[in-house]
């Protein structure tokens, strides 16, 4: 595989961690670098390990991982983004999405996670065509830094300009994505 191929492979996979970091960048009251980095270190870091995962999952356990990896996907970006939808009905004191719970470490993972699934079943094809895994997985997780940086930096400007509906428009991007990758599996 050439690494031109691998580059488009990486692009594809960074576009789900691209959108939910607009999403949650959006919902952020104030950016600094420091927290675009974070979005970036996770999602980079999951697009990273999830090849490798799903690489050596396959070789213990065969193809079978594939049956279930769109389901999760799916249920954790729906529950995530229902949430979302759902606090903006709550009073303003109660909204649970601040800048530091956005940030957390559980937020991110999950979210790092779910997007990151696609790139499980990535890993599972390159055990298929016998590849090694460590250098796709490395541009892949550099592409998926480089687009999360981006897209929370992105999010920040759009949030500011829908201002009131940015939680919304956030947590049905998350729905979407997640009804996305359910159907892209039937």
């Amino acid at each position: 595989m050439s690494i031109l191929e691998i580059i488009f492979i990486s692009i594809s996979l960074a576009m789900d961690a691209f959108a939910v970091s607009i999403s949650n960048g959006m919902l952020l009251k104030k950016i600094k670098i420091s927290y675009a980095l974070k979005f970036g270190i996770f999602f980079g870091f999951f697009q990273f390990i999830m090849p490798i995962i799903g690489y050596y999952l396959t070789n213990l356990l065969g193809e079978e991982i594939l049956k279930f990896n769109h389901f999760i996907a799916f249920i954790l970006l729906n529950t995530i983004g229902f949430k979302m939808i759902i606090n903006t009905f709550k009073k303003e004191k109660n909204n649970i999405y601040n800048d530091k719970n956005i940030l957390s470490i559980k937020n991110l993972t999950v979210l790092a996670i779910a997007t990151s699934i696609d790139a499980l079943a990535v890993g599972v094809s390159f055990f298929v065509i016998n590849l090694d895994i460590f250098r796709p997985s490395l541009i892949i997780g550099i592409v998926a830094f480089i687009f999360s940086f981006i897209g929370a930096l992105i999010g920040k400007k759009i949030g500011g300009l829908l201002s009131k509906n940015t939680e919304r428009i956030g947590g049905l991007i998350l729905i979407i994505i997640g009804f996305k990758i359910f159907i892209e599996h039937l």
